[in-house]
């Protein structure tokens, strides 16, 4: 049988866990959430931040109300990051519609990216994503799994020398990436801002150069599929959230796998892909209390491979 995240979330915390994350009442969460700093300018962001890749609906009130009300949880906690890209079909419109519908743009960290060679059609295409995402300024444009990279780079340092763009980046999400990341990192280390990796407790492959070539270059890191598709889910399946979860004040397997990710001292921003409103809160709930120390992020690997 597939387990279901919310099945997950039931099976790992029960109503203790609800209650604990406010889900019965629906009020909002207050707590602080853990943060971190943008190495170039000190600027803080909570760790737990939110992927938009499938906010892919249609344009009715009532399609898009669980993505709204998902965003607007999102925002209500303190949650900071967006990221988006156009690749993501209408994800950027639709995020661009909700944030302005919701009045919340002052409250988020919103990013996109390019993914089209040449400068032309480079241009075009970031200028498509400012229009759908309803922002003046971007807080974040990254090159899209380093495609046509030399020449989005240059028009992207030239965006943010006129103010039009806060922070550059670049991103991946394959293993074959990863050796060019690094020379793309060594040869562009006086001014890009942000990377884009994939990391997960069960795929930690940019761990060994990736991370510390960002650390020693004073670079952010945001994380895609920090929760690795599901397949962390799949491998726990119906096993209750152990002791040691209280620990690290974890109350949901979720929350295990993303403390995991953000407590790498590498990372500043998990950004899980969040569509549903109990995931927005159960997500952020992993920016909330103790943190895995070395030792404990040390057992939390031995204990996810012992089950792949």
């Amino acid at each position: 049988m597939k387990l279901t995240r919310r099945d997950a979330i039931k099976a790992g915390a029960g109503a203790s866990a609800a209650a604990a994350l406010g889900w019965r009442t629906g009020t909002a969460q207050t707590s602080e959430l853990v943060s971190k700093t943008i190495p170039r300018t000190a600027e803080v962001l909570p760790v737990i931040g939110l992927g938009a890749r499938n906010y892919r609906v249609g344009p009715s009130a009532e399609e898009r109300a669980p993505y709204k009300a998902t965003l607007a949880r999102f925002a209500q906690m303190g949650g900071m990051v967006v990221d988006s890209a156009p690749s993501y079909g209408n994800s950027e419109s639709v995020v661009g519609d909700l944030v302005a519908e919701l009045g919340i743009r002052d409250q988020l960290f919103i990013a996109s990216k390019v993914d089209r060679t040449g400068r032309e059609e480079g241009i075009e295409g970031i200028e498509s994503s400012f229009e759908y995402l309803r922002v003046d300024t971007m807080d974040l444009m990254q090159v899209h799994n380093l495609i046509d990279l030399d020449t989005q780079l240059r028009t992207l340092y030239a965006m943010k020398d006129e103010g039009r763009i806060r922070y550059v980046g670049v991103t991946i999400w394959r293993p074959e990436e990863r050796a060019p990341l690094i020379e793309v990192l060594e040869r562009e280390r006086e001014s890009l801002d942000f990377i884009q990796v994939d990391y997960a407790l069960n795929n930690r492959g940019v761990a060994d150069g990736v991370l510390p070539t960002a650390m020693d270059y004073g670079l952010a890191v945001l994380v895609n599929m920090p929760l690795a598709r599901g397949s962390l889910f799949a491998a726990v399946g119906d096993r209750p959230l152990p002791d040691w979860a209280a620990d690290i004040d974890c109350h949901t397997w979720a929350q295990v796998f993303l403390k995991y990710v953000v407590s790498h001292p590498a990372i500043t921003c998990a950004i899980p892909g969040t569509t549903k409103e109990h995931h927005a809160v159960d997500n952020l709930g992993a920016a909330m209390g103790r943190m895995p120390d070395a030792a404990m992020r040390r057992m939390l690997e031995s204990y996810i491979d012992d089950l792949t």
